[in-house]
């Protein structure tokens, strides 16, 4: 069953492969976006299972030429050792994938307990998150905000988008940020130098890419009336105007605009699209809400995800015990120890659940 899984993982790369090398298909831009990212995803199975084969390969010439020449069979025990690593490396290739990875994000920031402390961490995340996808060359964009009285946020929102079509996108980066992050550290409302913990959420989710919605003929009711004009007086002696009922939404659409019944029809179907689209995005935006809400419940100091403690410039991720003492670099934005971790950690975790 799993060849057979490969074997249209294959497939379905040659096509893609051909698709983008048509010129027509890079007209559509978001078409071709798609498109390039799939292609890049697929790409490290497809060298993986050309390396595994080539080994395979290799080894049984070794193997046989070993009979012979002694040379060759110390190289055949080389090729056998490599084997189970490439092995390895096409399974854990081969493992489902968050089927969001390759997606852009909205993350949104809020201060909790702590006041305007908290409010001034807030604006500390934001920045490190600002950096981080500077590092990376991603877009990064600030929708809505309000600022606290001392120059920190309430509450802000950010747009955080790839330039290109890799396979690894901002959600495969940042999908673990989502949760309470909390700051130890001397308030700069402090008068008495005295450490102060404070909260702030942190709520991150994929942002709906553009739904390509194809209408089935089935699903459509088409009526034709004639054209009126002002008072309901008839100005066409022909059925030329066109009603379009999408049934399984109850959507009308209707067009006499056009000279023909052809194109009014085809007029009303391209609104109709346009309509069924936006309910597309619409739900898509909901569902992604949904697991918004999940994040966070509430910008409690008790469901800390991390610890940001200036005094020992230490950060801990408490879901993955990771903890390390550059604090001031990961607010400047490198941030790769710390995701690296939690990836990794998901990566296994992913991997013992597929081997039980």
């Amino acid at each position: 069953m799993e060849s057979v899984a490969l074997q249209e993982l294959l497939d379905e790369y040659a096509e893609l492969e051909d698709q983008l090398a048509d010129p027509s298909v890079h007209a559509d831009q978001a078409r071709a976006r798609k498109l390039g990212r799939r292609y890049a995803e697929l790409a490290p199975v497809v060298k993986a299972v050309n390396e595994l084969n080539g080994a395979r390969s290799d080894l049984d010439a070794a193997k046989e030429l070993g009979a012979e020449d002694p040379a060759f069979a110390a190289e055949a025990d080389e090729i056998a050792a490599r084997i189970p690593a490439l092995e390895a490396r096409l399974t854990e290739l081969l493992l489902p994938r968050d089927p969001y990875d390759s997606s852009d994000v909205v993350m949104e920031i809020k201060s909790g307990e702590g006041g305007e402390e908290s409010a001034l961490f807030a604006g500390d995340l934001l920045r490190m998150y600002l950096r981080y996808a500077e590092r990376h060359g991603w877009k990064a964009e600030v929708l809505d905000a309000t600022e606290s009285d001392l120059g920190g946020y309430k509450d802000v929102t950010v747009s955080i988008k790839t330039k290109g079509t890799d396979a690894e996108g901002v959600w495969a980066r940042l999908k673990f940020e989502g949760g309470v992050h909390r700051v130890q550290r001397v308030p700069a409302t402090e008068s008495q130098g005295r450490i102060h913990t404070s909260a702030a959420g942190v709520l991150i989710y994929p942002e709906p890419e553009e739904v390509e919605v194809e209408i089935d003929q089935n699903d459509l009711r088409i009526d034709v009336f004639r054209s009126s004009g002002p008072g309901g007086q008839s100005v066409n002696t022909t059925d030329s105007a066109v009603r379009v009922t999408h049934l399984p939404t109850g959507i009308v659409v209707s067009c006499q605009n056009e000279k023909s019944q052809i194109q009014n029809r085809a007029r009303a179907i391209q609104v109709l699209q346009a309509r069924l689209q936006a309910l597309a995005e619409e739900e898509a935006a909901a569902k992604a809400a949904d697991a918004r809400r999940s994040q966070v419940r509430t910008v409690d100091r008790s469901e800390r995800v991390r610890t940001y403690n200036f005094p020992e410039n230490r950060i801990s991720d408490h879901r993955v015990n990771y903890k390390a003492y550059n604090l001031d670099q990961v607010l400047d934005g490198e941030l790769n120890g710390v995701l690296d971790a939690l990836i990794s950690a998901d990566r296994e975790e992913r991997l013992a659940a597929a081997q039980s």
